[in-house]
C-alpha cells in the first residue's frame, strides 16, 4: 500500500494519529462573532485588526501558515517584515464589512499548494512586497469607491510592477506523529537584495486566562530551541536552523492583552502579546522577556536575500525524547522532506492516473491542497460565550438575548472544514456539505466525519434545526446534507470495492450512512413543521444562502407583509425527500425496518410535487404555463398571490428534484414496493406527475422527478440560452435577459427590481459582499450537472435537447452535463491564450510566470468573463471542481446492484 493511504489506514484502525497535528490555524480570529463581546454585536469593530496584535483571544488563534494540534493548545505559524513597514506581518490583512466597497475582503497574495490528507506534507507560498505594506491606501482606495466600481487590491499598488517583493514558500512535513518539521524559503524575485527579517513562532493559546485554577504552560531557551511544557499536550521541544551560519535570536512573550495599550493602565508591566513587534519594527529590546521564558515564542532570523536569489529557515518540532541519546535534529532533515513530497507525488499520481492533461491535474492538485489547507480548529461555546468568563468583565445584558441567543446548547471545539480561513473562518452549514464531496475523494473518512459532526447534538437544536452560520445560527441554508451524505457514502463504497483486495460486493459504511440518516429524520421534521406557513407542501425557507437573489431581503420580514413561497425552498425540500428516499431504500436492503420509512418520503415526495405543479385544488401551484418556468409567488396579507417572474436559478432548482429508480432494487423490498404500487393505484392524479410505474425507461428504471419530460426540456431551453442562462463558464444565477428587462414589481406603495449584475453586488442592502444577480456558481452549477447525469440514466441518448439554445445542435443530457462541466474547469484551465479566465483580474496573475500556474479557487465567477469575485480562497463550494475533474464515473458516483436483463427502452415521447 502507498506510504500515503497507509497513514490514512493507520489512523482510521487508531494504530496512529496522523490528525493530530494540522493547518488548523484560522487566517483570521480578529472580527469574528467567537471574539465580539460587544453590546451591539459589531464584530467587526469590537476586535479589529489593529488591536489583534496585542490583543489576546479567547476562542482561537490565527497567524500565516499556522499549523496547530487538534484542540489547538500550540500553534506554528510565521510572522515577516520587510524593514519598511509599520507593522510585524504576523496575520493577513484585509477590509472589514463596512470598509470595502463590496463588503469584507483580504488584501493579500497567498496560495494553497499542495497537501496530502493526513497533513505528511504541505505547502504555502506567501507574496510579501518589498515595499512598505499600503494598508492605509488599500483602506482608503475602497471607502472612495462605490459599489460601482471593481474592488482595488494589492496588485492595484503597483508594489509588484517591478517584481521587488519575496515569495515565500512556507512547508510542512511529518516525521511521524508529533514530529513536525517546518522549512521557510524566501525567494528575492527583485532585481536587488533585499533585507528581510523571518520569524517563524510558537504561541500557546490562552486557556488560562478565562478559568482560574488553570496551569498554565511555559515556552522556555534550550540548546538550539525552545523548551515546551504544556499540561495537556506534554513536553516538546523546537528546534532551529538555517542555511550558511545564520543563527536566529530567540525572543520571548506572553500571550496576554498588553493592558498598558488597550485597558488604559500605563503602569501595567508584563511582556505582552505584541513584543515581537516592538522588538523587530520599534527596536525595543526591552519588550521582550530577557529571562526567555514565556508563552509565545519566536526565532528572528535576519537575512540579507541576493537579487534572483533565495535564502532557507528550518524548524523541527518534536515530543521531547524520554531516555536515550538524542539523535541531531537536522541530520534527515531534508531526507524527511525529500521522502514526503514523493510520497504526495505518489498519492496523487495514482489518484489522477486517468487525468492526461498535465495543467488538469495541476489545477485539481491545488483545489485539493486548498481543501486541505482550509481546515480549522473551531472553538464556540455560546452559553460560555453569553456568560462570558468568571475572571473577566461581566459582557452587556444585551448580549443574552441577541445573536445566537437560543442556542445555548452549542459548543464546538473540533476541526472543521471552512469555506475560507480569512473571510469566512467560520462553517456553514450548507458549504460544509458541498466541501464533503472532493474531500472523500482523497480522505472519506475525515469527510463522513465532518457531516457525522454537523448532525450531533451539541450541534443540531433540540428541535432539529442544524446551525447555518456563525453570523446567525438560526438563519436556513439550503438541505443537501442527505445529498451530501449519499454521495459521500457512494464514493467511500467505490473506494472500499476498488482497494487492493478490496470486497466487490463491500456493502458500504451502513453504519455512517444509518447514523446521519436519522438525525436528518428530525432536520425534515424541522422543515416541515417550520417552512410550510399553510401546511400545504409549499416551503417558505427564507434566506436559504442566496443572499440577493429576488426582490427582496428573504432572511427578514417582509416590507410588504405576508410571505413567499419560493420555488427553490420547495424544489430542495422535494430533493430532501428523495435523498431521504435513496438512503432509506439502501438501509432496507439490509434492514427491511426502513421500508416504511422509505414509503413515508416517496409519499411526501409525491405530496410536494403534486403541490409546486398546482394539482388539486388547494394549491395554485408555481409553475407558469405560459412563461414555462418556475416563479416564486408573493402571498400577500389581503390574500393576493402575486408570481415574481424573475428568471433566476430559483426557477431552476426544480431540475434538482430527480432520482432515477431501479426496479430490480424495488423488488428486493416487498413491503415498499406493495405500499408504492397501492399509491400510485389510488393517486392517480399524483402518479400522473411522474414516469409510469408501468413503462420504465432505460435498463428497467423509472424516474421520480417533479419534471414530466416537456417541462424538463422547457426549462433546459432556458437554461440553455446563451442569451439568458447560459455563460461561457456555466450557468448563471439570473439570466442575462435582465439586464435590458430588469424585474420590477409594485407593492404597498413601493417598486423593486431585480437587474442583472454580472459581477459584484451593487448594493449593500443583503450584506454587500456578495451577488447572486449573474455570476457563476459552482454548487448549483454542479447538482445542475448531477441532475442532468441523473435525468440521462433514465431517459438514455433517446432524449436530446438543443445545446446552446438556437444552435442546431441537439445533445443527449449526459453530453450536455459534460458540456457544462467542461465550461466550469474551463475556468480554470488555460485557454487558447495560455491564460486562465479565472485569474484575468488582473495581467500579473493571468501572464506572470511566478503567478499564472498559482490558482485562485473564488466564491463565484463573472458570469460574462469569467473572472474570480469574491473571497479569493474559497476553495470550499469551489473545490468541487475538482470532483468535475476526476475522469472516470458520473458525479453521481451510480453504483446499481446486479439488475434482470433490461427491457427494451420506449421512445421518449411515450416516456414523457
Amino acid at each position: 500500500m502507498a506510504a500515503e493511504k497507509q497513514r490514512l489506514a493507520d489512523d482510521k484502525a487508531g494504530r496512529a494519529d496522523w490528525r493530530r497535528w494540522g493547518p488548523y490555524v484560522s487566517e483570521r480570529q480578529w472580527g469574528t462573532v467567537r471574539e465580539d463581546y460587544s453590546p451591539d454585536g459589531n464584530a467587526w469593530s469590537y476586535l479589529p485588526h489593529e488591536h489583534a496584535r496585542s490583543r489576546a483571544y479567547r476562542w482561537g488563534e490565527d497567524g500565516i501558515a499556522g499549523f496547530s494540534d487538534d484542540r489547538q493548545h500550540l500553534c506554528l505559524s510565521l510572522a515577516l517584515w520587510n524593514g519598511r513597514d509599520p507593522l510585524l506581518k504576523e496575520r493577513l490583512f484585509g477590509l472589514t464589512n463596512s470598509e470595502g466597497n463590496h463588503g469584507e475582503d483580504v488584501k493579500e497574495l497567498y496560495y494553497y499548494l499542495d497537501a496530502t490528507p493526513t497533513h505528511s506534507f504541505l505547502k504555502m507560498l506567501y507574496k510579501y512586497p518589498q515595499g512598505e505594506f499600503p494598508y492605509r491606501r488599500l483602506l482608503h482606495e475602497n471607502r472612495q469607491r462605490s459599489a460601482e466600481q471593481a474592488e482595488f487590491e494589492l496588485l492595484d499598488t503597483g508594489l509588484f510592477d517591478a517584481d521587488a517583493y519575496f515569495d515565500v514558500f512556507v512547508e510542512y512535513a511529518k516525521a511521524a506523529t508529533d514530529d513536525i518539521l517546518m522549512q521557510v524559503t524566501a525567494h528575492n524575485r527583485g532585481a536587488e537584495a533585499a533585507k528581510l527579517s523571518l520569524l517563524p513562532q510558537l504561541c500557546c493559546r490562552n486557556t488560562w486566562s478565562w478559568r482560574a485554577g488553570t496551569v498554565k504552560p511555559t515556552l522556555s531557551a534550550a540548546a538550539g530551541g525552545v523548551s515546551i511544557e504544556h499540561p495537556e499536550l506534554g513536553s516538546f521541544r523546537l528546534d532551529c536552523d538555517a542555511d550558511g551560519d545564520c543563527a536566529p535570536t530567540l525572543l520571548f512573550c506572553d500571550n496576554e492583552t498588553n493592558a498598558r495599550r488597550h485597558f488604559d493602565q500605563p503602569e501595567a508591566t508584563g511582556f505582552f502579546k505584541d513584543a515581537f513587534h516592538e522588538y523587530v519594527v520599534e527596536g525595543k529590546a526591552a519588550a521582550v522577556n530577557p529571562a526567555q521564558t514565556g508563552t509565545k515564542a519566536g526565532a528572528h532570523y535576519s537575512l540579507s536575500v541576493p537579487a534572483g536569489g533565495s535564502v532557507r529557515v528550518r524548524l523541527r518540532l518534536t515530543a521531547s525524547a524520554t531516555g536515550g541519546k538524542r539523535a541531531p535534529p537536522f541530520a534527515d532533515f531534508d531526507a524527511i522532506f525529500a521522502l514526503r513530497r514523493g510520497e504526495a507525488d505518489r498519492f496523487y499520481a495514482d489518484l489522477q492516473r486517468e487525468i492526461g492533461d498535465p495543467d488538469a491535474r495541476l489545477v485539481q492538485r491545488q483545489a485539493f491542497a486548498g481543501m486541505v489547507w482550509s481546515k480549522q480548529f473551531f472553538h464556540y461555546d455560546v452559553e460560555k460565550w453569553l456568560a462570558g468568563d468568571p475572571g473577566q468583565p461581566t459582557p452587556p445584558p444585551a448580549r443574552k438575548h441577541g445573536r445566537n441567543c437560543d442556542w445555548k446548547h452549542f459548543a464546538s471545539a473540533e476541526v472543521l472544514s471552512m469555506p475560507d480561513k480569512w473571510e469566512y473562518p467560520w462553517f456553514a452549514a450548507w458549504d460544509l456539505a458541498f466541501h464533503c464531496l472532493p474531500l472523500a475523494v482523497i480522505d472519506a473518512e475525515f469527510a463522513k466525519a465532518q457531516l457525522v459532526l454537523l448532525t450531533r447534538e451539541w450541534y443540531m437544536h433540540p428541535n432539529g434545526q442544524l446551525p447555518a452560520y456563525e453570523w446567525e445560527f438560526s438563519d436556513v441554508n439550503p438541505p443537501v446534507h442527505a445529498w451530501a451524505a449519499f454521495r459521500v457514502f457512494q464514493i467511500d463504497r467505490r473506494q472500499r470495492r476498488e482497494a487492493e483486495q478490496g470486497d466487490p460486493s463491500d456493502p458500504g459504511d451502513l453504519v455512517f450512512l444509518e447514523r446521519v440518516f436519522q438525525k436528518l429524520l428530525l432536520n425534515f421534521t424541522w422543515w416541515v413543521n417550520r417552512k410550510d406557513e399553510q401546511g400545504r407542501n409549499i416551503f417558505q425557507g427564507g434566506f436559504l444562502g442566496l443572499d440577493n437573489i429576488g426582490c427582496f431581503d428573504r432572511s427578514k420580514p417582509l416590507p410588504t407583509g405576508g410571505f413567499i413561497n419560493q420555488a427553490d425552498g420547495t424544489s430542495w425540500m422535494a430533493m430532501f425527500c428523495l435523498n431521504l428516499l435513496r438512503i432509506a431504500v439502501e438501509l432496507a436492503v439490509h434492514n427491511h425496518v426502513y421500508e416504511d420509512i422509505a414509503s413515508k418520503f416517496f409519499e411526501h415526495f409525491l405530496a410536494i410535487a403534486g403541490a409546486i405543479n398546482g394539482v388539486g385544488d388547494e394549491s395554485p401551484g408555481l409553475w407558469d404555463e405560459a412563461d414555462q418556468f418556475y416563479y416564486d409567488h408573493l402571498s400577500l396579507p389581503d390574500g393576493r398571490n402575486i408570481p415574481l417572474r424573475v428568471h433566476s436559478i430559483v426557477g431552476l432548482i426544480p431540475l434538482l428534484a430527480v432520482q432515477p429508480a431501479d426496479l430490480e432494487l424495488v423488488e428486493q423490498l416487498p413491503e415498499f414496493s406493495a405500499r408504492m404500487e397501492w399509491y400510485l393505484e389510488h393517486r392517480p392524479e399524483l402518479a400522473a406527475l411522474i414516469s409510469n410505474w408501468h413503462v420504465p425507461g432505460c435498463a428497467n428504471r423509472v424516474l421520480l422527478s417533479l419534471l414530466r419530460g416537456h417541462r424538463t426540456k422547457a426549462l433546459l431551453r432556458r437554461m440553455l440560452d446563451e442569451s439568458g442562462f447560459l455563460s461561457p463558464y456555466g450557468v448563471r444565477a439570473l439570466s442575462k435577459i435582465h439586464h435590458n428587462e430588469p424585474f420590477r414589481v409594485d407593492v404597498g406603495g413601493a417598486s423593486y427590481e431585480v437587474d442583472y449584475w454580472p459581477g459584484e453586488s451593487r448594493s449593500g442592502l443583503f450584506g454587500g459582499n456578495s451577488n447572486w444577480r449573474g455570476p457563476v456558481w459552482m454548487p448549483i452549477n454542479y447538482l445542475i450537472i448531477e441532475s442532468l447525469q441523473q435525468f440521462h440514466h433514465y431517459y438514455g441518448d433517446d432524449f436530446k435537447v438543443e445545446c446552446p439554445t438556437g444552435s442546431g445542435k441537439f445533445l443527449t443530457l449526459k453530453e450536455v452535463a459534460d458540456e457544462l462541466s467542461q465550461r466550469l474547469t474551463g475556468l480554470f484551465l488555460k485557454g487558447e491564450d495560455g491564460q486562465r479566465p479565472v485569474l484575468k483580474t488582473h495581467p500579473k496573475l493571468a501572464t506572470d510566470p511566478h503567478f499564472r500556474d498559482c490558482i485562485l479557487f473564488h466564491e463565484y465567477f463573472h458570469g460574462d468573463d469569467g473572472r474570480g469575485l469574491g473571497a479569493a480562497h474559497q476553495t470550499g463550494w469551489t473545490g468541487l471542481v475538482a470532483k468535475l475533474l476526476q475522469p472516470g464515473s458520473s458525479q453521481f458516483e451510480e453504483l446499481p446492484l446486479a439488475r434482470a436483463p433490461a427491457r427494451p427502452a420506449p421512445a421518449s415521447e411515450e416516456r414523457q
